[in-house]
This record gives C-alpha cells, sequence and structure tokens, in this order.
C-alpha cells in the first residue's frame, strides 16, 4: 500500500495519503478549540471527553462559501453507536473559518476530493478530545468504521500531554491494520471512506493535568438527515 500525494497520482481505489501542510500558523487554529461545546451524545454524558462544532462548505473557484445550518446524520450500517439519531452541533466560529489558515487545509483536502468525488461540499468536524487522570478519551467512540462519504481527511492540530490516539485504516473491518500512525499536529490524512474503515485509539493523559487533541475532520460530501428540508 504506498502513501501518496496527489501529485504523485493518487489512486482513488488504492491509495491513501499522508501530507504535512507546513502553510498553517497551528497556534492561530488551536485557539478555536479553547471554547467548543461539548458532545450531548455520547454514550455516557457524565464522560466529558469530546467537544466539537461542525460546518458546511462548497468551495468554488478557490474560494470557501459556508453553507446554511443543517443536522448530522449517518445510519446505523455506518455508526453503531449513535447511527439513525439527527444530531446537531454549532457551527464553526466566523472567525476561524476566515482565517487562511483553516482555508489552506479545507482546499489542500478539496485536491483530492476533485480526484474521488462529483461533490464540492466539505464538512468540517472541529473535534477536541481530552483526558485526564482516571479518565481516558476517544477519539472513535464507535470503533472500528465507515462515514458514508467518498473521501474523509484527518487534520492533526495540536496534541499536548498525551499518548495515544494512533490512527488505524483497515481493508475489512474484521482485519489487522494496513496503516497505523500517530498524527501528528500539521499532517493531513486522506483516505477513501468506501474503500477502507478507520479508527483512532484512545488517549491517555501524561502526568497529572489535562490531556487535549484537536483535530478537523473533514469530510467529502457532508452527512445531511434523509429529508435534507428537516431542520434541526
Amino acid at each position: 500500500m504506498l502513501i501518496l500525494s496527489k501529485n504523485q497520482g493518487f489512486n482513488c481505489i488504492t491509495d491513501y495519503a499522508l501530507e504535512t501542510i507546513n502553510s498553517v500558523n497551528l497556534t492561530r487554529l488551536s485557539f478555536f478549540f479553547e471554547n467548543l461545546p461539548g458532545d450531548p451524545y455520547l454514550e455516557n454524558l457524565e464522560e466529558k471527553y469530546r467537544f466539537r462544532r461542525l460546518s458546511r462548505f462548497k468551495v468554488i473557484s478557490k474560494s470557501l462559501f459556508k453553507l446554511p445550518h443543517a443536522c448530522l446524520f449517518q445510519s446505523k450500517n455506518y455508526n453503531p453507536l449513535l447511527g439513525d439519531v439527527i444530531r446537531e452541533y454549532s457551527e464553526l466560529d466566523d472567525r476561524l473559518s476566515g482565517l487562511e489558515d483553516f482555508q489552506n487545509i479545507v482546499l489542500e483536502f478539496f485536491e483530492f476530493c476533485k480526484l474521488c468525488s462529483n461533490s464540492n461540499e466539505i464538512a468540517v468536524h472541529q473535534i477536541r478530545t481530552t483526558a485526564s487522570v482516571g479518565q481516558i478519551g476517544k477519539p472513535a467512540p464507535e470503533g472500528i468504521h465507515r462515514d458514508g462519504v467518498d473521501l474523509v481527511g484527518i487534520f492533526c492540530v495540536q496534541r499536548k500531554q498525551i499518548e495515544g490516539a494512533e490512527t488505524h485504516l483497515y481493508k475489512s473491518k474484521n482485519g489487522s491494520p494496513i496503516f497505523r500512525k500517530i498524527l501528528n499536529p500539521g499532517e493531513l490524512l486522506v483516505f477513501s471512506d468506501s474503500q477502507f474503515f478507520h479508527f483512532t485509539s484512545p488517549i491517555e493523559a501524561i502526568g497529572s493535568g489535562e490531556g487535549v487533541r484537536d483535530v478537523f475532520v473533514l469530510t467529502c460530501p457532508g452527512l445531511l438527515p434523509p429529508d435534507e428540508t428537516e431542520k434541526c
């Protein structure tokens, strides 16, 4: 299995890509993870380790246009934990989506989407996972899964005082991972959702303080309820 960039003949069926995006200021981005709302859809609401926002964009002529607010929906075929649940999350901060650093990440991901999808819609999930003494954080509480989209990207913004969070790709749900790596800040992993299952292992805090992992998960296209006109 090859790790290729789009400039090296990325094949949507056989390849995944791992890139470092050097054109972004991670400190500017990490500021916007400090005020994320808690995820109210965790299996155990007493476990406050996951925080997130979600927005959708269209890419037209290398520019991002924010789409109207909408809910998130996955069937149980893709998400056994929260499948068939219509979920609503707060939108990304407009100051974040206006940053060139943020737009560079989305546009880099879209370069792969142009090869692998007919859609110009990108959903951006802004997610913080935390861990503390006695409390692990689960970046993928649904386990090994697919999302039900054409393409998935994971961009790491920050890892602080943690160990774990190794991202895995699988050709079959019951097989061994064909890719496993801890994504470092600035790295973007892109893969076809129809060809690879994915999972990220839990995080544990290092020391007595809180540990955090901040990522953008990008999908092309977004995941809307079956009735797209349904309001949140």
